[in-house]
């Protein structure tokens, strides 16, 4: 852990932040990444295709043309969208808050889709989200099975997919989160928006691409309420610092 913060003291670590018409949880990612981690960050146009200077791209939250057809179903054809899929390919980092994981989705870089709350209703709250995987890239700051406290704000959270892609999240340790009790318990008492298996959030294969429904961004801060989203965050810093 030493090596890694010297290396970090040493090392600026770029940060893309995509901005669709419609985002609006992109100053809210760019300053926790300049004032919080104090690292390098720039808006990306989603109209802008270079994304070489960059060692991890973010796609926040917001409603991406106004939500309208279905969530991220127009961001997808967005030019920048073609840059990211070669960004991913090349094994770097990409984080999907809340629209950021419905337009990869919907892009094809996640599997599965996000659909309407199963209350129909937008959902504003806190909840506890049970780490599922600590051998991620965006969770390596965190314990085995470690309760994190991080908000949600969504009206199209309810994760779904097939039987057989459910069956492949689980075989290859895809589901990084899962909403949950304050004390770990798994049920659907504790399902803010009716997602499978109480999914918060899920990775690709090569566990390089994370999408997430709650806005760790939100909660970096003591003021704002808490500070569990820094650990995703960190877990990142520490994931380009080693690598």
């Amino acid at each position: 852990m030493q090596n890694s913060e010297n290396k970090l003291k040493n090392k600026k670590i770029n940060f893309g932040i995509v901005v669709f018409p419609g985002t609006w949880s992109d100053v809210d990612c760019y300053n926790v990444v300049t004032n919080v981690l104090h690292q390098s960050a720039k808006y990306v146009w989603h109209k802008d295709t270079d994304l070489s200077e960059f060692d991890c791209i973010i796609l926040p939250g917001g409603f991406s043309y106004g939500d309208y057809l279905r969530t991220g179903a127009i961001a997808k054809f967005s030019p920048v969208m073609n840059s990211l899929k070669d960004f991913a390919e090349s094994g770097k980092l990409i984080l999907g808050i809340c629209n950021g994981f419905q337009i990869l989705c919907e892009s094809g870089l996640l599997p599965g889709t996000l659909i309407r709350n199963n209350n129909l209703k937008f959902k504003c709250s806190w909840e506890n989200l049970r780490v599922e995987n600590i051998n991620s890239p965006f969770t390596n700051s965190c314990l085995e099975n470690e309760i994190i406290k991080i908000p949600i704000s969504h009206g199209e959270g309810n994760y779904f997919a097939d039987s057989q892609t459910l069956q492949e999240l689980n075989k290859n340790n895809q589901i990084i989160f899962k909403y949950s009790s304050p004390s770990g318990e798994i049920s659907n008492i504790y399902n803010p928006n009716g997602s499978l298996e109480n999914i918060a959030g899920i990775s690709n294969k090569n566990g390089n691409v994370l999408g997430m429904m709650p806005h760790p961004e939100r909660c970096c801060e003591k003021i704002l309420g808490g500070t569990d989203g820094k650990k995703i965050f960190t877990s990142i810093l520490t994931q380009l610092a080693t690598s």
